[in-house]
């Protein structure tokens, strides 16, 4: 029962192997950025050309994060900003698209 009470001193947040990993939190934390703002620039329709455009770099940066993730914590922080980052994605396309307005 010792080892039920010892504290997890190795490893970062997200590292639960007790490895770094800098890519994957790099990976990470551009996602949920990426993710959080195309979902908050999507509630507002004028916002269309950076919803759209952050919503796919996060679309992109994600399932390359999920591709070389190696814990469960790395893949539950990008599955949260994947899912942000598609909903942003598809409500600035809904709005505008990519390059709608640009070439009127």
């Amino acid at each position: 029962m010792a080892q039920a009470l010892r504290p997890n001193t190795a490893g970062g947040l997200f590292a639960t192997d007790g490895k770094p990993h800098p890519l994957q939190d790099v990976l990470l934390a551009v996602t949920l950025v990426l993710g959080v703002t195309s979902f908050i620039t999507a509630m507002f329709h004028h916002l269309h050309l950076l919803s759209s455009w952050a919503g796919l770099a996060g679309i992109i940066t994600g399932a390359y994060g999920q591709w070389v993730s190696e814990t469960t914590r790395e893949r539950f922080g990008l599955i949260l900003g994947l899912g942000a980052a598609a909903i942003g994605f598809f409500l600035g396309m809904a709005h505008g698209g990519l390059f709608g307005g640009l070439f009127d």
